[in-house]
């Protein structure tokens, strides 16, 4: 059996290399080849290029190289045209995997997307495509497959690979000694400078105010890396003078942020797949998520979901949008309630209400803990590892691998 897989992001690249392992453990017989990275490389496939290599590139670099990437695309089909090959792995880069899929349904060869693109959140017409030439969504979040099959495309909800790398993450031991006995509030600005830049600010001047109502707490901010670590610093100082002596220690840690999410007694967070790992932790959250005054238009118009945060959409039955509005966390309105993270989405400052929410749950340890037993619910539901086996089993079974074969593999 032949696997062709395309893969263009790194974290795409270690599930790929996951489901390598998974699909020669069943069978060493199976050939892996395609596009991905370094570690897919390393777990067997055989790479015809690196295609993580383009992972970061922006818009106006992937304009100046369409010729490049439509080589490839030729490149794809002519293998297929050349070779058995008995179906294409596709994980994540829509913008390019879309063609791969097109030239694979052309020759046959039936396509498995693992990680589906976020079409329910945003252009919800590109699910045209996946009718058209993907056969099976493997999907990572809950809610997906009933939007998928609603739009008659054959779906299947295997779980979210984030949550294999959450069960064997390491701790320093140390460092979490260190922060025992705090009342501690853990600052996630995001993994990018831009989200840094624009979102650092509002978590700095929340975090005054909870000090000034709950003098007895401590602030660590989990940078990315150094170089955002002195961006915050620079954030720091141009915010002090407004405070005067006021303002709170607030420390800086680099390639802390599992360590500060399990110490945190609440946190505040900008919004993306971290608010997945603080369910899984069982941490109450506040999402900021501070928009030019352009993007919040364009959002109003296009976002088609109720909420922005994915656990959010994940504890409710029905994602779709109810308002332009976004959903206010402090109005008393059914959508408020839903949420389990509140999210505060503006052009304006929200510093003074996220840090409401995180003074509230201090202050009422109750509301704390009704917190804390949602993010439990959720977690013991969703936040499971096993996703990339059940992805890997389902493309195996379809091709039609014995199931016996497969229980003994899970079994060794």
């Amino acid at each position: 059996m032949r696997l062709f897989f395309s893969v263009g992001e790194p974290s795409g690249d270690l599930h790929g290399s996951n489901l390598i392992r998974r699909f020669t453990a069943a069978d060493p017989d199976i050939e892996c080849v395609g596009f991905g990275g370094p570690k897919m490389a390393e777990a067997g496939c055989d790479l015809h290029y690196d295609l993580t290599q383009k992972a970061v590139m922006f818009l106006k670099e992937v304009i100046g190289q369409l010729r490049f990437f439509f080589s490839l695309v030729d490149q794809a089909d002519e293998y297929f045209a050349n070779n058995k090959v008995d179906a294409v792995v596709l994980i994540d880069y829509p913008g390019f995997n879309w063609w791969i899929a097109r030239k694979a349904k052309a020759r046959g060869i039936p396509v498995f997307y693992f990680g589906v693109p976020q079409m329910w959140a945003w252009a919800p017409w590109r699910v045209r495509k996946m009718r058209k030439f993907v056969d099976h969504a493997l999907c990572k979040l809950p809610f997906e497959v009933d939007w998928f099959k609603k739009r008659n495309v054959e779906a299947t909800y295997v779980g979210h690979p984030y949550f294999d790398q959450l069960d064997r993450q390491s701790y320093d031991g140390l460092f979490l000694n260190s922060q025992k006995g705090k009342r501690l509030i853990t600052l996630l600005p995001g993994s990018r400078n831009r989200e840094v830049e624009s979102n650092l600010p509002t978590l700095i001047r929340s975090a005054v105010l909870i000090a000034k109502s709950c003098p007895e707490t401590s602030f660590a901010v989990a940078s990315a890396n150094h170089t955002q670590m002195e961006m915050g610093q620079i954030i720091i100082d141009e915010i002090k003078s407004d405070y005067g002596d006021d303002f709170p220690l607030i420390e800086f840690h680099v390639d802390r942020t599992p360590e500060l999410m399990v110490s945190a007694t609440a946190c505040m967070a900008c919004s993306g797949s971290v608010s997945l790992e603080l369910m899984h932790h069982r941490k109450p959250t506040v999402i900021v998520y501070k928009m030019g005054r352009l993007i919040s238009i364009a959002q109003s118009f296009l976002l088609r979901t109720r909420f922005i945060t994915l656990v959010n959409l994940i504890a409710v039955k029905d994602i779709a949008k109810k308002s332009w509005r976004p959903a206010d966390p402090d109005s008393a309105s059914q959508c408020a309630q839903l949420m389990v993270m509140p999210e505060y989405l503006s052009t304006g400052d929200i510093s003074g209400p996220a840090a409401n929410q995180i003074i509230n749950w201090l202050k009422n340890p109750d509301q704390l803990q009704k917190r804390i037993d949602q993010l439990d619910a959720l977690a013991a539901k969703y936040a499971k590892p096993g996703a990339v086996d059940a992805a890997a089993d389902y493309i195996l079974k379809t091709l039609g691998v014995d199931e016996a074969k497969l229980n003994h593999t899970r079994a060794a």
